[in-house]
């Protein structure tokens, strides 16, 4: 982590001077600087908090990474709770109530409870978007949805309120990566029943594997390869053991790739289903 701090309290102080602030160091917001080199989220948090003179309370996504979330890029905009409409380019400001019970304290920066941070997130940004995100939540906190959607009533006219119980309904702490968010929400809305996440299958040395999502029941499964499956040849020998053995207990595995058409997958799916099915039913 990169120290952040004030500009002008900082050369009040005699800690740094304007040519260092000039030529080492990088201004990251008005008045708040840091030494030139790459950012953490944590570090772009941190400054935001510091140019809104330590006023503001952390919230959304900034505030999910706070709580643990993963797949956070360090790039987003810091969204703040503080009575400002003139934020710099990376900060976005809200002026909305915040109860009291509904903010706490991570890495020293005040910040919107999990509850209220998935109360948030569920409100905000599309469909889709919005749910990798509380599937990030919920991995790294597994928040009881009944605390976020009580929350619903203590701030009924919230923009977004009304969305909030089919955002949550959606959300899986199954997931480990948005692509897998994506992929499970594509298969829902082709019509297949909401698949099973983590899937646990015994293996013969008494270890586990688990699969992204499926349907046990029927023993059809659909996984997502990031690309370090292609990447690395550690990767890829374990993927083709796994693979062949999965066959050889009876998996239908359906494999997806980054580059693969959405019709494509869902096309893959549904003869897995149907195959399935029919020997069902026969």
């Amino acid at each position: 982590m990169a120290q952040v701090f004030i500009g002008s309290e900082a050369l009040a102080a005699g800690r740094v001077n304007r040519y260092q602030l000039a030529n080492t160091h990088q201004r990251v917001f008005p008045d708040v600087y840091a030494p030139r080199g790459d950012l953490t989220l944590l570090d772009r948090t941190t400054a935001a908090w510091l140019w809104s003179g330590r006023q503001a309370t952390v919230t959304g996504r900034a505030a999910a990474a706070l709580h643990g979330a993963k797949w956070v890029d360090a790039d987003i905009p810091i969204e703040l709770n503080f009575a400002n409409n003139r934020s710099p380019r990376g900060v976005v400001t809200r002026r909305e109530t915040l109860l009291g019970q509904e903010v706490t304290s991570r890495g020293g920066l005040p910040v919107t409870t999990v509850a209220r941070t998935a109360f948030d997130l569920a409100r905000r940004g599309t469909r889709r978007s919005g749910i990798a995100d509380l599937d990030a939540l919920a991995d790294a906190t597994r928040f009881p949805i009944g605390d976020v959607l009580t929350l619903a009533d203590a701030h009924p006219h919230l923009r977004g309120v009304r969305r909030l119980p089919s955002m949550l309904e959606a959300v899986d702490a199954g997931a480990q990566s948005p692509r897998e968010t994506y992929l499970r929400l594509d298969l829902i809305d082709a019509g297949f029943p909401r698949p099973q996440t983590q899937i646990p299958v015994a293996r013969p040395n008494g270890r586990w594997y688990y699969l992204d999502m499926g349907w046990p029941e029927i023993r059809v499964a659909v996984e997502y390869d990031g690309e370090h499956h292609r990447t690395s040849r550690t990767a890829y020998t374990i993927d083709v053991e796994r693979q062949d053995y999965l066959i050889a207990i009876g998996w239908i595995v359906v494999r997806v790739l980054a580059d693969h058409w959405r019709t494509d997958v869902i096309s893959r799916a549904q003869r897995a289903w149907d195959a399935r099915t029919r020997r069902a039913a026969s």
